[in-house]
């Protein structure tokens, strides 16, 4: 009885032992297998069996892809300093774990080194400007390098990225003024293209209207123009000669012109000098300018053939006041009040 009492702990410890030599490994896990302290195999997911007390394990590897944030300092070409953020997503090679685990203390620290020396190689031989615009050029040159050095040691690197370019806060201020003048600038040519284009549609406008002003009056004078000539003519044919007729008719418009200044309220139209005379001398005084006139012609004539100077180009002579110089259409304009 006492010798089976004794045998049950023994029991008890052999089972432990051989409990001890079965694990599990977790899903895209591997597991190290030492035996005395050399590797003996890598186990994937699932369970297994190892000779306790012989072989034990000596650590667990994580194929998952994992993602390492690196961030990095440096100047750029036009001596800006500037602080980039290389995110390194990587993973261990399923066939090379024994790699992963001997060959490598620290894959971080080791990644992160070769992130620093890239970047810092690369980055310097470009502008501010040329880094936010390439910066898959960046991320190109940083996983090439890490996959040369890191698929030695087991690790596949499977994209590197720049998340973030930071530079300093003075010069992104400066950036965004130069931005913004730029866009005032551009602003400020389409404000001005735009008035440009209303002064150049209010001159034409009012061209036009000039135009159309000046047209509006030739035909005016020259409608009255008629009216004067058959006025002439209906007084011709009862008697009255020429220079009665003209006579007459400025007398009639003098008064016309007072009966509306005296209809109107508020005219600004002063009509100087404003006698029963006013119309009489007005048109003599007119008479005799035409005479002198012609007379001066004359004389300039005569002097220059005196002198013996070519003719000069011939001109219209001016008549003397007779019945037709008051039916033309230019001087009735001139009679006209």
């Amino acid at each position: 009885m006492n010798g089976f009492v004794f045998f049950i702990p023994l029991l008890i410890l052999v089972f432990f032992i051989l409990l001890s030599g079965i694990f599990t490994v977790k899903q895209q896990t591997a597991a190290v297998v030492e035996r005395f302290g050399k590797y003996l195999s890598s186990r994937s997911s699932g369970l297994h069996f190892k000779i306790p007390v012989i072989d034990r394990i000596a650590g667990r590897i994580n194929l998952k892809v994992q993602q390492l944030d690196v961030l990095v300092e440096t100047k750029t070409k036009d001596d800006v300093f500037v602080r980039l953020k290389i995110s390194v997503q990587f993973q261990v090679i399923k066939e090379k774990v024994y790699d992963a685990f001997y060959k490598l203390e620290s894959p971080h620290d080791q990644i992160t080194s070769y992130v620093f020396d890239v970047v810092r190689a690369e980055v310097p031989k470009m502008k501010l400007d040329d880094v936010f615009e390439r910066k898959d050029d960046v991320a190109i040159a940083v996983k090439q390098e890490l996959n040369e050095a890191m698929s030695d040691y087991g690790y596949d690197i499977i994209k590197t990225l720049v998340t973030d370019i930071d530079p300093d806060l003075q010069v992104k201020e400066a950036m965004n003024r130069i931005n913004a003048a730029e866009r005032e600038k551009v602003a400020a040519e389409y404000e001005a293209e735009a008035e440009r284009i209303k002064i150049v549609a209010k001159a034409r406008a009012e061209a036009e209207s000039k135009r159309l002003q000046g047209q509006g009056i030739a035909d005016q004078r020259r409608e009255i123009a008629r009216g004067l000539e058959e006025s002439v003519d209906v007084l011709n044919n009862v008697g009255i000669n020429s220079q009665e007729a003209s006579a007459l008719i400025v007398v009639t418009q003098h008064y016309d012109t007072l009966q509306s200044i005296g209809e109107a309220t508020n005219t600004n139209l002063i009509l100087l000098p404003n006698s029963p005379q006013a119309g009489s001398n007005m048109l003599n005084d007119m008479i005799a300018s035409f005479v002198a006139s012609n007379q001066i012609g004359e004389e300039m004539k005569k002097t220059n053939a005196a002198k013996g100077i070519g003719q000069p180009k011939k001109k219209k002579r001016t008549p003397p006041p007779t019945d037709s110089m008051y039916g033309d259409e230019e001087n009735t304009d001139d009679v006209q009040f």
